[in-house]
């Protein structure tokens, strides 16, 4: 899988978790709670669009969070990629600096690299690397999908918006494609 960027840029996709079940005292505490039948379903239409967008990365990252977790093994199943990693990094609220210094640190060499978390700290990032602080208004609808490039990542202003999309849009790719 190479990423359709220029030799200097990185591709960052992030990717919402798909629909889950309500809190409630059945998934307690809530980093158990899991996809809904529905939100895999969609998560399937929506790893599918993308591959038929011809979406491409070397790397999933997630958050440990039963319904991330499985968001990105749906992807990774899809793509038939083993390259799916744990980050506590992308929990719901983590500082973005840290996924930041993570991907810096560690996928220095990575073309693109898929994100998998939560809101509001996935739009809180992309707004950050986006105008430099974290206020832009925004949601990643769940199952939702954006595509930033950055020629150097750093924690502030740095990325270019490509697109935003909602899994209806993604699913829409699939049955264009059929």
């Amino acid at each position: 899988m190479s990423p359709d960027v220029s030799d200097s840029m990185m591709n960052l996709f992030f990717l919402r978790h798909g629909k889950a079940h309500p809190r409630g005292p059945r998934w307690r505490p809530d980093r158990k709670r899991p996809l809904t039948r529905e939100g895999e379903d969609d998560m399937f239409d929506v790893a599918r669009g993308l591959q038929a967008m011809e979406v491409a990365f070397d790397a999933i990252l997630t958050s440990p969070y039963a319904r991330a977790r499985r968001t990105a093994e749906i992807l990774a199943q899809v793509y038939q990629s083993r390259k799916l990693f744990e980050t506590s990094h992308l929990v719901p609220d983590a500082p973005g600096k840290a996924m930041v210094d993570n991907i810096t640190q560690n996928f220095r060499d990575a073309r693109g690299i898929v994100l998998v978390g939560h809101e509001p700290g996935m739009s809180r990032l992309i707004s950050t690397l986006l105008t430099g602080e974290d206020g832009m208004e925004m949601e990643l609808k769940k199952a939702g999908f954006c595509k930033l490039s950055v020629e150097k990542l750093v924690f502030g202003q740095c990325a270019c918006l490509h697109w935003f999309l909602t899994p209806k849009q993604l699913a829409g790719f699939v049955k264009k494609n059929k």
